[in-house]
């Protein structure tokens, strides 16, 4: 990891780099994903099955996952996971039902009434990548949310997982860790099929894939471009990019701690950035140590080196003020609040997406299990966006009743303006 010494120079010109990679728009990517969208809404299911062939060596004979197939794969899972899924839905849900808004309705004099409607949206669709790691914690985070708006129909969609066999085609399955969550967050109906041609499937439709309302869910570049593509034709919750992780810590922090929060998103993606912000270089030394011991343990070990050595700093500064100066500069997904009595800070902070205060709120617990929502703005985005939540699935809409007097009585205004 780079090692930092905050001079007001040096440091920002390593959040410019950043930021850089928050706003490269890869050219060669948008075209193929225009020609997956254009074909998909041309061929539907036959480009689907050709694209999943191409890219994933196989193709489902059947796209849709019967309701059947959901529940046995929640009744065969290990027990222990029913058990963390069930206690994580419990307290997403409790998090989320209080962001549920209600209408409103102003009465004035002459009978003019005003108001607003607060409605669920008919259908969304989630995604849920497969790739080199399976979330079922991302099922929950996005489907929950939408129940408790009143969504009306669920859809997910998540790559299939191959199966090679000797002799024979390949067969693809569902993960049954997803197939377990959504079974358990009430997902309606579950497709196998990722990318960008099953963002396009659900915008258009196909001969088995339904039209949504909203695309909400994380996903690779490809499935990323085709949402920032094809929004306009149906709305999403965001761009997200690669993961990121920002701690601040003073010298009381625990590097042990340190080391194992910057690692838990570095192990996502080479892209993934971990930077710590620390007023004390000692800390940061001992982190350093800390990250080449616990990092021989892991599994992920590799995507850790390439994240931390590409993207991965550690910025000494002055004070807690400058620290603070530059995490809102950054506005990061996740904030790791390591210092002494973090709640007196907390107003300080103006931009992140979810922040962990003090050195027994790990980053992972908010992943997985605390209830608020894993599906958060990345690369600067935080400035002005929010995590995902009840909010992300509601539409609202106004009304206005008028009498005739009242009416009269505004037309020589309304005629004015």
């Amino acid at each position: 990891m780079k090692l930092i010494y905050s001079d007001n120079k040096t440091e920002y010109e390593f959040l410019d780099e950043m930021k850089k990679r928050a706003g490269e728009i890869n050219l060669s990517t948008n075209e193929v994903v225009l020609k997956i969208i254009n074909e998909v809404k041309e061929k539907g299911d036959e480009a689907i099955r050709s694209y999943g062939l191409r890219f994933d060596g196989a193709a489902p004979e059947r796209f849709e996952v019967t309701r059947e197939e959901m529940e046995q794969a929640y009744h065969s899972v290990d027990e222990s996971l029913k058990k963390a899924l069930r206690h994580a839905k419990e307290n997403i849900t409790a998090y989320h039902e209080e962001q549920l808004k209600q209408g409103y309705e102003i009465k004035k004099e002459n009978g003019i009434i005003l108001g607003q409607i607060v409605r669920g949206l008919a259908r969304v669709g989630i995604y849920v990548p497969g790739g080199t790691a399976a979330y079922p914690s991302t099922v929950l985070m996005n489907a929950i949310p939408a129940k408790i708006a009143g969504v009306q129909e669920i859809v997910m969609i998540t790559p299939p997982t191959i199966e090679k066999q000797e002799n024979a085609d390949p067969i693809c399955k569902a993960n049954p860790d997803i197939l377990a969550a959504a079974y358990l967050a009430g997902v309606d109906r579950v497709f196998l099929a990722g990318g960008a041609q099953a963002v396009a499937a659900l915008t258009y439709g196909t001969e088995s894939f339904p039209v949504v309302d909203k695309i909400v869910g994380p996903g690779n570049i490809f499935v990323a471009t085709a949402k920032k593509l094809l929004f306009g034709q149906v709305d999403i919750d965001m761009i997200a990019g690669p993961s990121e992780i920002l701690v601040l810590a003073d010298e009381e922090a625990n590097p042990k701690y340190i080391a194992a929060d910057l690692m838990s998103q570095a192990e996502h993606d080479p892209m993934a950035s971990a930077v710590l912000l620390t007023t004390s270089e000692e800390v940061a030394q001992e982190t350093l140590k800390e990250i080449k011991i616990q990092k021989e343990k892991l599994s992920r070990k590799n995507i850790i080196e390439q994240s931390l050595d590409g993207l991965g700093a550690m910025i000494i500064c002055k004070n807690i003020d400058e620290m603070i100066t530059l995490a809102n500069t950054i506005a990061p997904e996740h904030l790791e609040l390591m210092v002494k009595e973090p709640m007196n800070y907390l107003p300080m902070i103006k931009n992140a997406g979810s922040i962990f205060c003090g050195e027994y709120a790990p980053e992972p617990l908010g992943d997985y299990l605390s209830g608020t929502n894993h599906v958060l703005p990345t690369s600067g985005t935080a400035r002005f966006s929010s995590p995902l939540g009840v909010d992300s699935f509601i539409k609202k809409m106004s009304y206005t009743l008028y009498t005739r007097e009242a009416l009269a009585e505004d037309q020589e205004d309304i005629i004015t303006i």
